[in-house]
């Protein structure tokens, strides 16, 4: 393989994609966001130095990263750049195209002098460590492996501007949400179990699908009945068998699927709660606020549409290693949220946007 050759290529796919930036930034800022991406790509390092080396520009080093670090600090810029992904991606997005929000930790644990450093809940190993929370979304459709990143966003908890967990999440749907003028349907597990993510979302009049906690109380035949005592009683309607996959090999799961119409308290909407057995010791209870009633193609729909949720697992735990996202090192706080936006539009560029044959070499 002529790996010259090869840097040639991806050069010019790199110049083609960042046309999407021209019309928002100045030529040196647009061109700064191409010199970037194709750091990022060829370098496989989120660190200044490993995509200045892979710039390999004939000035010194540290004047190839001094000036990348400049560019870097513009305030707003990650934002933009979101909102431009949104944008580009959302031709791909349909009323069922599944736009899963995955919260995620940047584990940062021998940090000290990196600005805002909060503690973040490994999600390997459930231990709270020092780093921050970032917030990848990445569109599919249902049963494909195509992954499409929408956006990408960092932040930590103890950062002046930060007001809470639930403003960041609806940052990150209202951003994609407004680019697709209401399309898909967003996917999220447990953690985003909260009365305020529900109250926005039924607002919004924004679909989705989410996975409840245990403690969760509804409303059912009104009366307030705990989510999990009504999963254990729920009557199975459908049956069905997937093959799951987990590090090492594959696993036969034979699920049972049941529904519950059920309610919010406080809210009038008529929802469905979906009961999912076989897939571990207890029921998995998933709340959709798309049309369920008691159809077995609906109900596979929820079911089939929460499980991409680890396929887009797998595709973030891959971004992380393929570019050594928790390796960040910038020492200013605008910096990192702007880094990681950036991420995010060389993993769409190498997603979407880079040709089958060049993917593959």
């Amino acid at each position: 393989m002529n790996y010259r050759d090869l840097a040639v290529k991806l050069q010019g796919q790199i110049h083609h994609f960042s046309g999407i930036f021209y019309p928002h930034f100045s030529r040196p800022r647009s061109k700064f966001i191409e010199q970037m991406i194709y750091g990022i790509q060829a370098g496989r390092d989120v660190k200044l130095s490993s995509i200045a080396r892979a710039l390999g520009e004939e000035i010194s080093l540290k004047k190839t990263e001094e000036r990348l670090s400049r560019h870097l600090a513009v305030r707003g810029l990650g934002q933009k750049i979101n909102e431009i992904l949104a944008e580009h991606g959302s031709r791909r997005v349909h009323d069922n195209t599944l736009i899963i929000v995955d919260p995620t930790d940047i584990r940062k644990p021998y940090a000290r002098r990196m600005p805002h450093l909060a503690h973040v809940r490994d999600g390997s190993t459930g231990e709270l460590v020092s780093g921050y929370w970032a917030c990848p979304a990445i569109a599919c459709e249902p049963g494909s492996r195509r992954m499409i990143p929408l956006h990408g966003r960092l932040w930590s908890s103890r950062a002046p501007e930060t007001r809470s967990e639930n403003e960041q999440l609806l940052g990150v749907i209202d951003t994609i949400a407004a680019a697709t003028k209401g399309r898909g349907v967003y996917v999220m597990d447990r953690g985003c179990d909260r009365g305020v993510l529900f109250t926005a979302l039924l607002n919004r009049r924004l679909r989705y699908i989410v996975r409840l906690r245990r403690d969760r109380d509804v409303l059912f035949r009104r009366r307030r009945r705990n989510v999990m005592d009504l999963g254990r009683r729920c009557r199975m309607l459908y049956a069905q068998t997937i093959v799951k996959e987990e590090r090492g090999g594959e696993k036969v799961c034979h699920l049972e699927y049941g529904v519950c119409p059920v309610k919010l308290p406080g809210r009038q909407e008529q929802l469905y709660m979906v009961v999912v057995n076989g897939y571990g010791e207890e029921p998995m209870l998933l709340m959709p606020n798309v049309e369920v009633g008691r159809s077995r193609r609906q109900v596979e729909f929820v079911a089939n549409g929460y499980f991409s949720r680890w396929l887009v697992e797998e595709t973030i735990r891959f971004l992380k290693q393929c570019y050594r996202l928790e390796d960040i090192r910038v020492l200013d706080y605008e910096r990192l949220k702007n880094l990681v936006a950036i991420t995010m539009a060389a993993a769409y560029f190498s997603a979407v946007w880079l040709g089958e044959s060049l993917k593959l070499k």
